[in-house]
């Protein structure tokens, strides 16, 4: 029997400036599944996410959680809903101002009401298991390398364990050395948890690391969709010029 979503957005369609974004997207994901969602620049990638963990509002369509529609949820129903999630932005947007155990924290501290001493115990083993050690948490993000930036926002995203975690672009301007550990630290975590994971990348090398399944985002629509293995052999001619980069293919034909 299969799982029922826990995550699923039907008919999402999102227009900008008279630009259609998306035009009707189905995507459905089981618990403990990871995702990841690959397309061109400019394809909305990053708006379906933003749509599905409600930092948006789609112009139509509707997003579930464990089957309830979540669409339209506002104030403390809104709040609730947020605190199933964990969100690894792109570029780990950090608050510059705050030491590094206070933007792991901040959830807890601003949302959840754990006391500091809590909150900073929890910051701390966060940090361990994203490999850093104790005496980061007293700096700030500015005397932090950008591998070492993203640690810290993984850690932030899942220290209040998640049920649905987001990653925005996980390993953009990382070498592929640390591109590779954040890989292998998003890998463990999303297994540790049993949480459900939605990725979007341009990485290709990441998206078979990272997913259980891969989706292609071409036009507002999701154009193919399966196993990450089955990626290089998908049998669709725009996954196949995306997956080897060629300049020729429909993507540059008007398709």
């Amino acid at each position: 029997m299969t799982a029922a979503p826990k995550l699923e957005l039907k008919g999402v369609r999102k227009t900008f400036n008279g630009k259609k974004v998306l035009d009707g997207v189905d995507l459905a994901v089981a618990p403990g599944r990871s995702l990841v969602i690959i397309g061109g620049s400019g394809q909305g990638k990053s708006v379906t996410i933003k749509i599905a963990a409600g930092l948006m509002r789609p112009d139509a369509g509707k997003v579930f959680i464990d089957g309830k529609d979540v669409t339209r949820l506002r104030g403390a129903a809104q709040r609730k809903r947020a605190a199933q999630f964990g969100f690894l932005f792109q570029g780990a947007a950090l608050f510059d101002s705050l030491p590094v155990w206070k933007n792991i924290a901040f959830r807890l501290i601003n949302a959840d009401k754990t006391p500091q001493d809590e909150a900073r115990e929890a910051a701390v083993v966060a940090l361990g298991r994203v490999g850093l050690s104790p005496s980061v948490a007293d700096l700030y993000p500015g005397e932090l390398s950008g591998g070492m930036q993203k640690r810290v926002g993984l850690a932030r995203a899942v220290a209040a364990r998640p049920e649905i975690l987001f990653f925005d672009e996980p390993t953009t301007g990382l070498d592929p050395i640390n591109a590779d550990v954040i890989n292998n630290l998003i890998v463990e975590e999303v297994k540790r948890l049993g949480c459900t994971a939605v990725s979007i990348t341009h990485d290709l090398v990441s998206a078979r690391k990272i997913g259980d399944e891969i989706a292609m985002l071409h036009n507002g629509k999701i154009i193919w969709r399966g196993p990450a293995a089955d990626i290089d052999h998908s049998g669709n001619a725009y996954v196949e010029q995306f997956v080897s980069g060629r300049a020729d293919g429909p993507m540059t034909n008007g398709g």
